[in-house]
């Protein structure tokens, strides 16, 4: 029985400190995970077993995906993620049932809503602009979890294609949803977390100024603080630019939300 009190739980503080009720109801996709603790704790695996039970679909299309699970050189929440992202993704192109993206992009489970959006970026036949068009739901998601898979699944499709990516990313900076225009920032940033390095960001950052100039006075801590770290990131390797950028924006936009965002972008230089 999922009561309120499941629901509206904390989580613990680390991942081995997970409750055993809560890990099961996490692994049979009951309900989502609050916290990043619980998201390395869920069992990616056995969740993948019992969303295909859930929707009845055939033991092999398991069986292939785990095989393709142990066969990876190094397994990581995020590389089994993509992985499983990708046999689903396979599958439904090969089976050409779309019912199931739909159930997994309305799935309780926030890690089955982040394979759908591994289906999204995998279909490299539609342009970026498209894929971009059908992951946006995703960066918007009310689960930060999804969020951050949204945007580290569109990643390498975007460098991609950058220009256009750029391009596309300026728009939704302009968003009304926060949780979009932050996905405009993090998307792209040059080092990130977690992903590979945006070697034409890190040698040139000015290309992103577009993107940065419609954030710099955010409303959103969420959105400020991505703002920031994509500064800093660009410090390190184009420390000059960042320099003068912020020097312009004291002067421009003398607001507190500026100032956070110079401050944080600036922290690395200021050691």
């Amino acid at each position: 029985m999922i009561t309120e009190a499941i629901l509206n739980r904390k989580g613990a503080r680390k991942p081995a400190d997970v409750p055993l009720e809560i890990l099961e109801l996490l692994n049979e996709g009951q309900i989502a995970t609050v916290n990043l603790s619980e998201w390395l704790a869920e069992d990616q695996t056995a969740l993948l077993r019992n969303f295909l039970k859930e929707v009845k679909h055939l033991p092999e299309i398991f069986e292939e995906i785990e095989q393709g699970i142990q066969q990876l050189k190094k397994q990581t929440v995020n590389t089994v993620n993509e992985r499983i992202g990708k046999g689903l993704y396979q599958y439904i192109e090969t089976s050409g049932n779309k019912e199931l993206f739909d159930l997994m992009s309305q799935h309780t489970s926030d890690i089955v809503r982040g394979w759908a959006v591994y289906v999204v970026s995998n279909q490299l036949a539609l342009s970026i602009t498209r894929l971009l068009e059908l992951a946006k739901p995703f960066a918007a998601d009310n689960h930060f979890g999804v969020r951050e898979l949204a945007w580290l699944s569109m990643r390498p499709v975007m460098v991609k294609f950058l220009d256009k990516s750029i391009e596309e990313m300026e728009k939704w900076a302009l968003s009304a949803d926060e949780n979009v225009r932050r996905f405009a920032c993090e998307s792209l940033r040059p080092r990130g977390v977690w992903c590979a390095h945006i070697n034409d960001l890190k040698e040139n950052p000015n290309q992103a100024i577009n993107i940065l100039e419609s954030l710099k006075n955010d409303p959103s801590k969420y959105v400020r603080d991505s703002v920031g770290n994509w500064i800093n990131d660009a410090s390190k390797t184009a420390p000059d630019w960042v320099e003068d950028l912020c020097e312009r924006w004291e002067s421009e936009s003398d607001t507190k939300e500026t100032r956070y965002i110079i401050k944080r972008g600036l922290r690395t230089l200021k050691k």
